[in-house]
């Protein structure tokens, strides 16, 4: 967080609140059980003025995580993306890391949440690169982590709930101490599934390969969708299968995707040189299209930016 950060507002259940008064109690539900429900959601500025990167898609996915949890968000996605627009607008900012935030909070204390209300709120930050300015064109040194993703029937990995990011802190801060950017975590059964926070891709003999949406223990990432479509459009073929771990030692390429990562490449793995050792071509290409797409220097077919009037 920063000075700019502080000053700004944040929505709290239908009013704009000052930055220090988005307060919970210690007893709210959340604080013991993780019980939240929340997006990251990148708003970039473009020579249009602002524009939300998958804004409608973001928020059907948070009212989907707090689904799969038996919960229900007392506003509509209509409401809500109204809301993240508002939010920019409000803070008079050009480009913004957008957090809508939906928990548990204070009434009884047991594991059943049921009689806690639910309280929503929405802030912005004044975020860069997640993985720092240089890791788009030389990449990130990342290792594969001890700690496995879930196993399926125990945490649902498709909901972005607050509780299961427990596992990715370990991924991270594993990696982190041993002097390495991130993480990879492979799933139950051994095969590649993901970074802390990032959905990853691999080249290899011209085709890229990707875990699959719904057997790797992995959140289905939007900008990893996007990924895939632009991957698409720049005729490469995209398979999404299960991947062994040793697959990343003999890779062309290795990217992350992600909101907060956007396209990184991953450089190293385990201390083993990716390719020549920093993005790659076919990396490169997906990536350019990315941000040539938010600098409305191609079209945007998909319809993937909502502009801030």
């Amino acid at each position: 967080m920063n000075q700019k950060d502080e000053k700004s507002k944040i929505w709290f259940n239908g009013d704009f609140i000052n930055w220090w008064d988005a307060k919970i109690h210690v007893m709210s539900h959340v604080v013991h059980y993780g019980s939240c429900f929340f997006e990251g959601i990148r708003c970039y500025k473009t020579p249009k003025g602002p524009a939300i990167l998958r804004l409608e898609d973001h928020i059907k996915r948070l009212f989907d995580s707090a689904r799969i949890y038996h919960a229900e968000i007392p506003y509509s996605i209509d409401e809500i993306v109204s809301v993240c627009k508002e939010i920019v607008k409000v803070n008079n900012m050009e480009s913004a890391y957008i957090r809508p935030i939906a928990l548990r909070g204070y009434n009884t204390l047991g594991v059943d949440p049921l009689k806690c209300p639910f309280d929503l709120y929405v802030a912005t930050l004044d975020w860069g690169r997640y993985l720092g300015e240089e890791a788009l064109e030389q990449g990130v040194d990342v290792c594969v982590s001890s700690w496995n993703r879930f196993r399926p029937n125990t945490l649902p990995s498709l909901a972005k709930a607050g509780g299961n990011y427990i596992n990715s802190q370990l991924i991270k801060m594993e990696a982190m101490r041993k002097g390495y950017s991130e993480g990879i975590a492979l799933d139950a059964n051994g095969y590649i599934s993901e970074g802390s926070g990032e959905n990853i891709f691999i080249v290899r003999n011209g085709k890229i390969y990707t875990p699959t949406a719904y057997g790797s223990s992995i959140l289905p990432g939007l900008t990893r969708d996007m990924a895939i479509e632009i991957a698409k459009l720049l005729d490469y073929e995209v398979v999404e299968t299960s991947i062994q771990r040793e697959v990343l030692y003999v890779a062309d390429e290795v990217f992350f995707t992600g909101t907060a990562a956007e396209i990184t490449p991953v450089r190293s793995v385990d201390n083993l040189k990716v390719g020549v050792g920093k993005r790659g071509p076919v990396t490169e290409k997906i990536q350019k299209y990315f941000f040539d797409l938010i600098d409305l220097k191609v079209e945007d077919k998909f319809g993937w930016l909502d502009f801030v009037k």
